[in-house]
């Protein structure tokens, strides 16, 4: 006897919980649990959602009135998939090598709570204080940035 399955209709919410899911756990899409759709529906929306830009406006109607007396900066450097290279495409990717593989660097700035307000990728060969300018014009006017020592030099002090 077959089990009775029940589809609900994906929504847009649980598309984007689906997204989030995957993103925080990195697990294959082929992996996310059935309670958020059908996986396959969920990455191809995640492929549309990130090339018309859905998910960058998402990001950004989130960080709604951040605490900006304190800007924390600092960059991270994260290791790329191993086939997250070799397709032709328009955009930098910001993906370099490096002894570890396939690495990107991750410049994030975040509010006085730790919540992110703004971010920048470059490859993971580009030191914090070359891409610091970058990311701090990015930034709304606060009364403090703080940063590490790699961060330290004469141009940014002033």
């Amino acid at each position: 006897m077959l089990k009775d399955r029940v589809y609900n209709k994906p929504t847009h919410r649980n598309t984007l919980e689906g997204i989030l899911y995957r993103m925080r756990t990195g697990c294959p899409w082929r992996d996310v649990p059935e309670s958020f759709g059908d996986w396959s529906a969920i990455y191809r929306r995640f492929n549309l959602w990130s090339k018309k830009g859905v998910l960058m406006r998402v990001y950004r109607a989130l960080r709604y009135e951040p605490d900006l007396e304190w800007e924390f900066i600092d960059g991270s450097i994260v290791k790329a998939h191993q086939h997250s290279t070799g397709a032709r495409t328009e955009d930098g990717e910001g993906i370099g090598k490096s002894v570890a593989g396939n690495t990107t660097k991750i410049h994030m700035a975040v509010d006085s709570y730790g919540l992110p307000i703004e971010f920048y990728i470059t490859v993971s060969e580009v030191h914090d204080s070359r891409a610091a300018p970058t990311l701090i014009d990015m930034l709304p006017s606060s009364d403090y940035i703080i940063a590490d020592r790699g961060y330290d030099s004469e141009v940014l002090r002033e």
